[in-house]
């Protein structure tokens, strides 16, 4: 597959990994609990799928890049480590209610400094 596919899927991941998470933070801001969200199963697959295709192209972007799996540079590290706090955000509004919407205005700034690691590559 070419650099640009697995860019597409990259992508793609990451819009519907915030699209679940906004919807998630948006019904417990409104009050809504984990019990009363009938989307709740459906989110919660979207978000699955979707950081399967973030990795998926990801890694598919390492391989065309030339970039060894086995010691990727620093920046990959700090995105897979954004990946997996996003992963983990998609259960953090129902246990902490309260936080539901300080965690909407930082979890896009996650993606923003996912972003900026992409774009720019510092640190090797």
């Amino acid at each position: 597959m070419s650099y640009q596919l697995y860019n597409l899927l990259h992508l793609a991941g990451v819009i519907f990994v915030f699209a679940a998470l906004g919807a998630t933070f948006l019904h417990v801001i409104n009050g809504g609990t984990k019990e009363n969200n009938t989307w709740r199963k459906p989110l919660a697959a979207i978000h699955g799928i979707a950081l399967f295709l973030i990795f998926l192209g990801g890694f598919g972007m390492m391989a065309r890049l030339g970039i060894p799996h086995a010691a990727p540079p620093l920046w990959i590290w700090g995105k897979f480590v954004i990946w997996l706090l996003l992963g983990a955000a998609i259960a953090l509004p129902y246990r902490f209610t309260g936080w539901a919407k300080p965690f909407m205005l930082f979890v896009p700034l996650l993606g923003v400094l996912a972003v900026w690691l992409g774009v720019y590559k510092p640190f090797g």
